[in-house]
Formats: structure tokens, sequence, C-alpha cells
């Protein structure tokens, strides 16, 4: 059942599940035995072996980024328990004057945090959760900002993990400047740039609909922290901590994981700081700026007596505890995509046969790699996978005949990753944004999918544009006034849900 229509089943059965029972960990449970079962002809023993031999791989692989989630945990608890984010929330309250200026925050916070998707998650829910959380913002709308400022800003910015990413997904021996290519799709990644658009239209008007219009006005009633994070939001504070307790922690974590990208890319043996981004291992680098900012802050409180040596340690247990929801998501969804893999049922195997049969129409080109690169962004939960498995069809079917169209056709590509990537369930980031939020994922999900729905159309519209007119500021402009529509619609059809006051 490898590389056939059979291997997309895995992804649907999670997915499908997920939104049904509302229980993501045994459905991805599920997706992968069945996943399992399909690649072993269903002999029950042998799927069981094939399941933890390719979580351990899985796991084993990507162990920097939950050591990094662990870390980050303990941080958050000592930063809670020492008091400094109840003097935080107490500042924030005085001075910023309601929820859209919290919202907006929010909003600048991601855009400037772009150097890597993770590392914005985690690092805006953090600073932003006791500001959004005091002017009674929903956890789902605050995840959706998050998210919405984490992939979509990263594949915008050209010194970030993820122009790394797009230039390793060049085939080799491609006379391609991988880097040069991806400063030519910036502008026509029409899903990123729609996706910031409407995001800030949502802070802007205050208004919501479908789900995430009813879980605003629910937490406006009354203020909901998911179950799963209970136990952290009531966690004991002692300390006599300042605002700076909790600042200097942030700075430090923010400048030793960019030193640490720059480290791992080889700055300290003579790369340009452009190149040592390009190279960087982003993974390492979160770990090693974690650790450090976990060293100084244990040096800024201890000293001074902010908490109590016994007590600090206790948030060791805490902070992990707080993290486990994440990364075991995390864990399963990588053994899905795993299992969806080229070593395994290799879904993207399949996908790219599909592609590579029918794209003999050349103006649908740039919408048709939107629309696949969404489908398999969603149903493998990686956007660098789908890069890696599109962007060398796209030059093997455009070649070096019509550079315009490929620079459309790869940003297309890039647009619809970052659009699946950004809707999928079983996502690193969208996983990651519930995480930073203490959102409960499911709720995240269910409250982003129809704006990434609306964003998404107006943007497949503008790669169709795209292809006919082989311009891609039409396409842009196309996408543009289509979320424009949407936009007047939304704002005089829907009244504020989330007002200030």
């Amino acid at each position: 059942m490898a590389e056939t229509v059979w291997s997309v089943l895995p992804p649907v059965i999670t997915i499908v599940l997920a939104l049904a029972t509302k229980e993501v960990y045994m459905s991805l449970l599920i997706g992968i035995f069945s996943g399992a079962l399909m690649y072993t002809d269903f002999s029950v023993l042998n799927a069981i072996m094939t399941l933890f031999e390719v979580m351990a791989d899985k796991v084993g692989g990507n162990i920097n980024i939950l050591i990094f989630l662990v870390i980050l945990g303990i941080l958050v608890a000592a930063i809670t328990r020492s008091g400094a984010t109840r003097a935080y929330g107490e500042w924030a309250a005085r001075n910023i004057s309601g929820r859209r200026s919290s919202m907006l925050l929010t909003a600048l916070l991601g855009v400037v945090i772009f150097i890597d998707d993770y590392f914005n998650c985690l690092t805006v829910g953090t600073v932003m959760r006791p500001i959004t959380d005091r002017f009674k913002i929903s956890r789902a709308k605050l995840a959706y900002i998050i998210d919405a400022t984490a992939a979509p800003v990263c594949i915008l910015a050209p010194v970030s993990s993820w122009a790394a990413a797009v230039g390793s997904s060049l085939p080799e021996g491609s006379e391609l400047d991988g880097f040069s290519l991806f400063l030519q799709t910036i502008p026509f990644n029409l899903y990123a740039w729609m996706t910031v658009l409407f995001m800030l239209f949502i802070i802007w008007s205050q208004r919501d609909v479908f789900a995430m219009a009813k879980y605003v006005k629910r937490n406006q009633e009354h203020f909901i922290v998911p179950e799963e994070y209970r136990d952290s939001e009531e966690a004991h504070v002692e300390g006599n901590g300042k605002i700076i307790d909790l600042v200097l922690p942030l700075l430090v974590l923010i400048g030793a994981c960019v030193y640490g990208m720059l480290y791992t890319g080889g700055i300290n043996e003579g790369a340009s700081i452009q190149q040592a981004f390009a190279d960087c291992d982003s993974s390492k680098s979160l770990v090693f700026g974690s650790f450090i900012a976990f060293v100084f802050t244990a040096l800024l409180y201890l000293p001074r007596r902010v908490i109590t040596f016994s007590s600090f340690c206790e948030t060791f247990a805490q902070g992990f505890k707080a993290m486990t929801p994440a990364n075991l998501i995390l864990c399963f969804a990588w053994t899905l995509s795993g299992i969806c893999s080229d070593k395994y049922l290799n879904l993207g195997g399949y996908v790219g046969n599909l592609v590579s049969a029918n794209v003999d129409v050349l103006v649908f080109l740039p919408a048709i790699f939107f629309l696949v690169a969404i489908v398999l962004a969603f149903a493998t939960g990686t956007s660098w996978g789908t890069f890696g498995i599109l962007i060398p069809i796209a030059i093997a079917v455009i070649g070096n005949g019509d550079p315009s169209l490929l620079v459309l056709t790869v940003a297309a590509v890039l647009s619809g990753a970052v659009g699946g990537d950004h809707a999928s369930p079983i996502s690193d980031t969208t996983i990651l944004a519930s995480a930073g939020a203490q959102c409960s994922h499911i709720d995240h999900v269910n409250t982003q999918i129809p704006y990434v729905a609306m964003v998404s159309t107006a943007s497949f519209m503008g790669y169709l544009v795209d292809g006919f007119t082989k311009n891609g500021w039409l396409g842009l402009a196309t996408a543009l006034g289509i979320m424009v529509v949407i936009m007047l619609v939304i704002y005089f059809k829907v009244k504020p849900v989330d007002v200030a006051h």
C-alpha cells in the first residue's frame, strides 16, 4: 500500500477522528497504528514493532525540541512562582488600554520574533498570556494570533530558519540559487501576506465569525482556563519578583537563542551573518539558548532570594508537567509523519507522482501546486516536508524555460505549505501555538480552520490569475481585492464580539 492512494488514509483518519471526538491523543494513536498495519500488510505484531520503531526514530531525531519545551516550561514555572508574572500583569492592566491594544501588542511581538516559528509560538505565548488573560481574551483567540505570526511571518523573512529550509529543498545539481529564488517569492507568497492582513483586521474590527465568535463571547462572560493547564495556572506564587525578573530572563532567552543560531551556523568559523542563519541548526540553538536562560534565571533569583532554592527546584517537575500535553502530541504527530514518509507509506511520493502526471496545462500550475501543497501539508503536518517534495517537481516541470512562472509556482508551493500547516491539527506549529497560549489544542484547530479557509480561497484565486497572466503583482492585487471584500462583509454583517472596555 506504499505510494498509493491508501497512504492518504492514516492522516485522514487522524484528522477526522480528532475533529469529531476532540480526543487528539487517541486519534493520533489510531491514525499511526492504521498506517503501521497497512505498511505491514495487516500483521498486528509487525505493526506494533513498526509503530515503536518509527516513534523511536522520530522522537530521537527531534529530542532537542522536546528538551527545549521542558526547559521553557521550567522557566515559565519559575517566573510565575517568583511573582514576576503577577507584577507584569498588574503593570499591563494599568498601562494597556484594553483588549485591542493587548492583541495588537501580541501580534507586534510575533512579527518581531521572526527567526523561528517554534521559538515564536512559545515566547509570544509566555510573554503575552498574562496580559491577554487580564482582559479575558479567549485562549483560542490568543493561539490564533500567535499562529498567524509564526509560520506566515517566518516564511516572509529572509533571515530565518525557514529561508534555509526552502534553499535546501532544491534538487541536487540544480544551478538555481536557492536564497535568490526564495527572495523573489516573498512578494507573491499570498497566503502569508493575506493571513497577516486578516489577523490585523480581526484585531482592529473586534469582529469574529464562526467558532471563534462563540469562544470569544463565552470567555468574556466567564473566562475559561483549559482543564489540562489548570494546575500550572494555579501555581503557588511565593516570591517578591518584579517586572525586571520576567523581562531579563526573556531577553537573555531571545539573545542566547539568536546567538545559538549564529554559532551553530558557523559564525565563529568566519561565516557571514546571512550564511550562519542559513546553515544553522535551529533545534540545537533553541536548547542552547534556553539552557543559558535557565542558568541566568537561577543566578538572578537565588542570590537575591526572590524564591528559595527548594522552590526553584520544585519548578522542574511543575514545568515538565505543564509541557506534557504539547510533548505528547508532538511525539505522536512526528510518528504519524514518519509512517507517511518515503521510508514507509511514502505519501509524498504518491502525491508527487500524481502532480507530475497532471501538469499539462501550464497556466494552472501555480493554482494546482497551491492546492496540492495545502492538502499535503494538512495531511502530513509538515510544511518543510511539503517544500522538499513539491519544489523539485516544480523545477523539473518548468525547468529554465520560464523564470517568472517558476518563481510564481514556487511561491504557490510555499504559500500552500504554510496554509496547510496552519490548519493541520497534527502540525508542529499548530501544536506549539496551542501550548504557547495554553489553549485546548482542538479548540485552537476548530476556531482557526474557518479563517484559514477564507484566506486560502483568496490566495487560490490570486494564483489562478498568476498562471493566466504570469504577473505576480496582478495575482497579489486579486487576492487582496477578494480579502477586502471578505473583510467588508464581516465588518458590515457581523456585530463586534470582542468589545474593549
